[in-house]
């Protein structure tokens, strides 16, 4: 059994793979995917991103830009603090299996 149909729309399938491109593209930068990664664990403020996981802030707000721009994560003001959340649900579900086929299991 496979898991792909007899029949196969090019123009759907066109359109299906320039997005799973699309993501892959903004996971294959290792501060994005750092970022996506610590970002699914729940929304943090930049200050957070930047003493978990040790990436300078001017990367942090280069990368985080190029994630809000895309759609991938999104903003609330609390106070002085923005608060970063993923914003993209199948963003989510590529994490969770890069996270059970790469990551180590005590990490």
């Amino acid at each position: 059994m496979t898991a792909f149909s007899a029949t196969v729309n090019p123009e759907a399938m066109r359109s299906a793979g320039d997005r799973a491109v699309a993501a892959l593209k903004l996971l294959a930068n290792p501060e994005r995917l750092l970022l996506l990664c610590q970002l699914s664990k729940g929304p943090m403020c930049v200050g957070d991103l930047e003493a978990q996981l040790d990436i300078r802030q001017p990367t942090l707000s280069q990368q985080l830009g190029v994630l809000r721009n895309e759609g991938v994560v999104s903003t609330r003001r609390e106070g002085k603090n923005i608060i970063y959340s993923v914003a993209n649900p199948d963003l989510l579900e590529i994490l969770a299996v890069l996270y059970r086929l790469y990551c180590p299991k005590d990490a």
